[in-house]
């Protein structure tokens, strides 16, 4: 967005990059200083903005490395380019943190679940301890341990499986 607002004022791309390298919070501001820096020792700016990007290797750097590289290629409004990327790049970020909003009520009742059995064991064992020794003391008692143990663990990796998303 500062890129845009300095092209529609009329300031060079150039001078865009040394602004948001001056303003921007620290890991960003040094690789634009970089980045001009790379422009002033004599690379171009496709060359210095890719180095960036092979340093950044975030998905978003990455779209604007080729927007700009592309622009540079064909031309055209790079304000209004880079101000249909940057709609693009907010309505990703609200899309990730949406699905992320609407997981975590499966993530809380997944957690509940699969707390469940061992907060009911240790009632149990206050309550009516003798109850929860049958399966310390008989034969049967370590075989369905290990059987609920593993049906939990089936479980909670499905609850995971189901919980996770990628965008």
């Amino acid at each position: 967005d500062v890129i845009v607002r300095g092209i529609r004022s009329c300031l060079p791309l150039g001078e865009c990059l040394s602004i948001i390298g001056r303003e921007s919070p620290e890991p960003l501001s040094e690789e634009f200083r970089n980045n001009t820096e790379g422009v002033r020792l004599g690379l171009t700016l496709n060359e210095s903005m890719e180095r960036a990007s092979k340093r950044i290797d975030v998905p978003e750097f990455n779209f604007f490395t080729i927007v700009l590289a592309i622009q540079q290629e064909t031309g055209g409004n790079l304000a209004e380019t880079l101000s249909n990327l940057s709609g693009i790049l907010r309505a990703r970020k609200a899309m990730k943190d949406k699905v992320k909003a609407m997981s975590s009520e499966a993530r809380t009742t997944a957690t509940i679940i699969g707390s469940l059995p061992f907060g009911m064991g240790g009632i149990l064992y206050l309550t009516s301890p003798e109850y929860l020794m049958n399966l310390f003391t008989t034969s049967t008692g370590p075989i369905l341990m290990v059987s609920g143990a593993v049906s939990m663990a089936i479980g909670i990796a499905v609850m995971a499986k189901m919980i996770n998303f990628k965008i």
